[in-house]
């Protein structure tokens, strides 16, 4: 098997370049994990049976798009024992995969010279429930998110860095928090996404309409 990384020259490009492949937002909708869109309606957008929902103006999206630069930066100085890389319009494929892409939002390397990946999350905590989510684990689609671009570029660990914005009786209060997984750890977990992929894309290769996946409650 094989890596490639490729450097796009603009977002337009990166955006073309992604057709035809399952992205780390996709990967929880495979295994019904995402509590935005199912697999089959996914599956609907991927073989041309729904139009995506354009969400880039919205404020959030904007918000976590201009602050990845500067939470990148601050894991830097909070981590230095972390040589952090990044470049724009990246993408990862793998020949084992051909069917899954990755775009990082940061490279690691540590002192022992492992290579790792840097996901970053701003997320606004509205509910009780949601605030749950994060309580010493990672929800289950950004789970699933990291899950798949380890898979794809084949690195040693991942790190998650959140920032978690909630209001209390009007005060905006600000948590940070990291998430370190290391790949040994997570490798069945791994496989299993893999092959919920494989069948999934099988699909849409075949135009058979998948099974819907339910959320677990």
């Amino acid at each position: 098997m094989s890596v490639q990384k490729y450097i796009f020259e603009s977002r337009e490009a990166w955006l073309e370049g992604r057709h035809g492949h399952i992205g780390g937002s996709d990967a929880s909708a495979c295994v019904g994990a995402n509590p935005y869109k199912s697999n089959v309606e996914l599956w609907e957008e991927m073989t041309g049976r729904r139009r995506p929902i354009d969400i880039s103006d919205r404020d959030y999206v904007i918000y976590g798009i201009k602050a990845e630069e500067h939470l990148r930066e601050l894991f830097a100085l909070d981590f230095p024992q972390y040589k952090v890389n990044y470049d724009d319009h990246n993408m990862f494929l793998n020949t084992a995969y051909p069917w899954m892409h990755a775009s990082l939002d940061g490279e690691l390397v540590d002192n022992d010279g492992r290579c790792g990946i840097l996901e970053i999350k701003t997320t606004n905590i509205l509910q009780s429930m949601q605030r749950e989510k994060w309580h010493d684990r990672i929800p289950d689609n950004y789970y699933c998110q990291v899950l798949h671009y380890l898979a794809v570029t084949e690195y040693d660990f991942a790190i998650l860095k959140a920032q978690l914005k909630s209001e209390w009786a009007g005060e905006l209060r600000i948590a940070t928090k990291h998430y370190f997984i290391e790949r040994k750890d997570v490798e069945e977990d791994i496989r299993y996404l893999i092959e919920a992929e494989r069948k999934f894309w099988n699909c849409v290769t075949s135009g058979r309409r998948p099974d819907l996946i339910l959320p677990a409650i």
